[in-house]
């Protein structure tokens, strides 16, 4: 337990010793980070409009989703970025690119976990369901952009052994992000309207996101 505590401070200080030494020991401990606070969030998260009768169903589909949505971005973007680290030369250093992309996900998840008393509050004071969904839109972009702060605190030793990490930082960043999406629109409700059936996966879960969204742009620039 002191160990893996030590790795959280470790991670939100952006310590050197984890990318100087990185271990399959280390990377477990930063994925079971992401799973236990990941869950906590979602616990959380999916406690709008109560914890009794099937809301409970919604709770524990919700901690599930969280630490999945993470994981299986990072476990869906990896392979590619593995093959462009190769191409340019990176592969040496690609365990340590690997445990500095770990570790950025498993402080976004500590510091979800730390926003769940505001979504506690938040829940208490409003019954109001869109509000609810963009007030834990708001927490998941806090938490994104605290851990992109990390995964570039992370990887600045892995710049300064070779400058190609920059560009592959960003590259990392647009894979990511094009998952992400998609893959948190595959997994909804993470909240669940109270007035709706619970269910894990919606019927049209597996649409196409950026179709959606870019009609939802274009409707907009319409009106």
């Amino acid at each position: 337990m002191s160990g893996l505590l030590v790795q959280i401070d470790d991670i939100l200080r952006r310590r050197g010793p984890l990318l100087l030494h990185p271990t399959r020991s280390a990377l477990l401990r930063l994925i079971l980070c992401v799973v236990a606070f990941g869950t906590f969030y979602g616990a959380i998260m999916g406690g709008f409009g109560g914890i009794q009768g099937e809301r409970l169903w919604q709770i524990f589909n919700s901690a599930l989703k969280v630490p999945l949505l993470l994981l299986g971005t990072s476990l869906i973007a990896w392979p590619s970025f593995f093959v462009l680290n190769t191409l340019v030369g990176l592969r040496r250093d690609f365990a340590r690119a690997t445990t500095a992309l770990m570790a950025a996900q498993a402080g976004l998840a500590v510091v979800l976990a730390s926003l769940a008393p505001l979504t506690v509050v938040w829940y208490a004071s409003s019954a109001d369901y869109a509000a609810a969904l963009r007030f834990n839109g708001l927490m998941f972009a806090i938490a994104s952009f605290a851990g992109q702060g990390l995964l570039r605190g992370h990887y600045r030793l892995l710049i300064q052994r070779n400058s190609k990490h920059r560009w592959m930082l960003g590259t990392w960043l647009v894979i990511y992000i094009f998952v992400g999406i998609q893959m948190a629109w595959i997994l909804r409700p993470f909240v669940g309207d109270p007035g709706a059936p619970i269910e894990f996966f919606r019927r049209e879960s597996w649409g196409n996101a950026y179709v959606v969204v870019a009609r939802l742009i274009y409707d907009a620039v319409r009106r």
